[in-house]
């Protein structure tokens, strides 16, 4: 069974279309919160906050290397939530792999009588 908080904690920090444009970067290469900071005209406290509940929920890490923190998207941090979106969509694929295979088979039945019927009044 998977671990659902952490899920939720992955979906609450992504729900938020300025973190999901930071992962967005970060999924090029690693950036300094200077960098990540500058397209969204926003205080660099506000930028630190929304770069803490990525980190918190395991999406990115962070390095500070004297002055200059550099953060960088860790791999596995999608895992617990790509893993949920496995385990519900492989049932739903089998239910319209089965519905499929049930509308061929339908396809492929012999005529229905009413249709032998129009055909011999046709002739």
């Amino acid at each position: 069974m998977l671990n659902h908080s952490k899920i939720d904690s992955i979906l609450r920090a992504l729900v938020e279309p300025t973190r999901r444009q930071i992962v967005e970067r970060l999924s090029r290469g690693p950036a300094t919160v200077s960098q990540l900071a500058e397209p969204f005209g926003m205080t660099f406290a506000a930028v630190l906050q929304h770069l803490q509940a990525l980190e918190a929920c395991g999406l990115i890490r962070s390095e500070k290397i004297g002055r200059v923190r550099t953060c960088r998207i860790e791999p596995g941090g999608l895992a617990p939530l790509a893993d949920w979106i496995a385990e519900r969509r492989i049932p739903a694929e089998r239910h319209l792999d089965r519905l499929g295979q049930i509308l061929a088979e339908t396809d492929q039945s012999p005529e229905s009588p009413k249709k032998t019927q129009d055909k011999d009044q046709e002739t």
